[in-house]
């Protein structure tokens, strides 16, 4: 099974009600299992109280980037509503929907993300001129993560 198949349906487990996903394809089978969070974050506490000085170290270069480029920037941060792979254009050698720039109405189309093999157009939420981009066609998004900056 491809890495990036495997990454959404983690994401999308993680993100949602299902407890459990088993799949079964030609490649072999899958099957991703979430634990309940109350349950986890009750009983280690008071040991991730005393393990959290390591964990700092590692994770605020991952986890604080995006949030220092949307408090760096100026304007409205039109961000992924949804967790897969980002693409400008509707195909690969169709024009980019927008470009730094261009003009931009709320609801229309600027970007796809690509979840579970289907291609969700993403509207604009806010109208103006898209003065930055802030992902790389063809990278892996996050939920909420920040696209678009306009103003």
């Amino acid at each position: 099974m491809d890495l990036r198949k495997l990454k959404t349906l983690i994401d999308l487990v993680s993100e949602s009600n299902v407890s459990e996903l088993e799949i079964t394809e030609a490649e072999g089978k899958v099957r991703i299992v979430k634990t309940p969070p109350a349950a986890v974050v009750a009983a280690p506490a008071p040991v991730v109280a005393v393990a959290a000085p390591p964990a700092p170290a590692a994770v605020p270069p991952a986890t604080v980037a995006p949030a220092a480029v949307v408090d760096a920037v100026q304007g409205h941060v039109v961000k992924s509503p949804m967790v897969g792979t980002f693409y400008r254009a509707s195909s690969p050698g169709a024009k980019p929907f927008v470009e730094v720039g261009s003009a931009i109405k709320a609801g229309e189309a600027i970007c796809i993300v690509e979840a579970m093999k289907i291609l969700n157009e993403i509207e604009s939420d806010h109208s103006g001129t898209v003065t930055q981009i802030l992902v790389e066609n063809g990278q892996a998004v996050e939920y909420g993560q920040p696209l678009f900056v306009v103003e």
